[in-house]
């Protein structure tokens, strides 16, 4: 990992207390499973990689979502939505699981309003004091006070009964991964985290029944069986997320934008050591044990087990698509004629460069999915441009 930038030494002292409280984790409860690693990794208070206060978005952090790259992400998302909160009516709630810098939340906020679909409520679930004191600041300095004024921060899902949109933009490839491994006579070992010479390895154990009956569903419905030694990862806990998150709505619609494949890609025979990565200031890579805490830790999700997590939750799947089929089906259109009109020479090409990652297969466009639900609202037109739903 040579290649990798050096962190700071006050990045490396924060690294190296989070990898003690992991090693000293892993020694009392004799190894743990690698979901509670990525756990504590990403999630730690005070020092996992979200919870702690280092920079994570834009061209300072180690990734860039979407929404940082300019408004048209975002306007396109209020297109899709903006028929449901209408249906829905006065009382409609926009609920956004991780607000990011609070970029999003500025220009959805703004376009439904032109739209004429403004929310009486939009909550944003944060964990991060950090990333909540940014969004916070931004957004009050960007808004004008009687839009701020509709924006409420949660800790957890939405505490009653209510309507509207739910929408997570790259959450559910955050959420902890249990790693697996198919071993002889398709026995289902596990993953765990253990220290080896005062270091964080991983070494395959058996399984408990939970994650081998997970491992064994996708396995009933492959084309292809996953053979001896292939390796990769699951969330067995997506559905009873999705209930919980989804949790008191009553009518409206889910919608999730992330990168990955639908279930028979996601498990193919060549992809035999799984999707997991870690980023590191733009810098992808496979040692997910190295500087924890500093680095993201991500993997590919698969649509499949979200379209089954969905319609367990009650819900029905209104469509699955590329992203850029989304965006072309939800005003990108319109967004590349007014690009098209701009005087302003260097903005027209900042706006151009923008669709170009946002549709490009080079780029976002058809390494991220995106698939809606519904419940008693339709979002109408959203999902008529490039189906994917047979992939399934």
């Amino acid at each position: 990992m040579s290649s990798l930038p050096l962190p700071s030494e006050e990045a490396l002292q924060h690294s190296a207390e989070l990898q003690s409280l992991i090693l000293e984790t892993a020694r009392e409860e004799n190894g743990i499973p690698f979901a509670k690693y990525m756990e504590m990794a990403m999630y730690a208070p005070g020092l996992g990689y979200y919870s702690a206060g280092a920079s994570k978005f834009g061209e300072e952090g180690d990734f860039i979502t979407a929404p940082e790259l300019g408004p048209i992400f975002a306007a396109c998302v209020a297109e899709a939505v903006a028929p449901v909160l209408q249906q829905i009516g006065e009382k409609a709630v926009f609920f956004e699981v991780g607000g990011g810098t609070g970029a999003f939340a500025k220009v959805a906020l703004m376009r439904l309003l032109e739209l004429d679909a403004i929310p009486d409520k939009y909550l944003i679930l944060e964990p991060s004091a950090q990333l909540r004191a940014r969004q916070r600041a931004m957004l009050f300095e960007a808004l004008p006070p009687y839009l701020f004024d509709l924006i409420e921060w949660l800790d957890g899902p939405v505490p009653y009964d209510w309507n509207g949109v739910l929408f997570a933009n790259e959450v559910i490839d955050a959420l902890p991964v249990s790693r697996f491994v198919v071993g002889d006579e398709s026995e289902v070992l596990e993953e765990f985290v253990i220290e080896r010479d005062g270091e964080l390895a991983g070494v395959d154990r058996p399984a408990d029944d939970f994650l081998a009956r997970a491992v064994n569903h996708v396995q009933s419905t492959l084309t292809d069986k996953m053979p001896r030694g292939y390796r990769s990862e699951i969330l067995p806990q997506l559905p009873y997320w999705i209930q919980a998150i989804s949790g008191g709505m009553q009518s409206g619609a889910m919608l999730f934008v992330d990168y990955g494949y639908s279930r028979n890609e996601y498990y193919q025979a060549d992809r035999d050591d799984g999707t997991l990565r870690a980023y590191y200031r733009h810098h992808a890579h496979n040692n997910v044990f190295m500087y924890p805490g500093l680095q993201d830790i991500t993997s590919s999700v698969d649509f499949t087990a979200l379209v089954e997590a969905g319609v367990q939750a009650g819900f029905d799947l209104a469509g699955y698509c590329s992203q850029a089929s989304f965006l072309l089906g939800n005003g990108m259109a319109e967004a590349m004629k007014r690009i098209e009109a701009l005087t302003d020479e260097n903005l027209q090409m900042k706006r151009r460069n923008e669709i170009k990652k946002l549709t490009l297969p080079s780029e976002m466009g058809e390494r991220f999915q995106v698939m809606g639900f519904e419940k008693g609202a339709s979002f109408g037109a959203a999902f008529l441009v490039g189906d994917l739903s047979y992939r399934l």
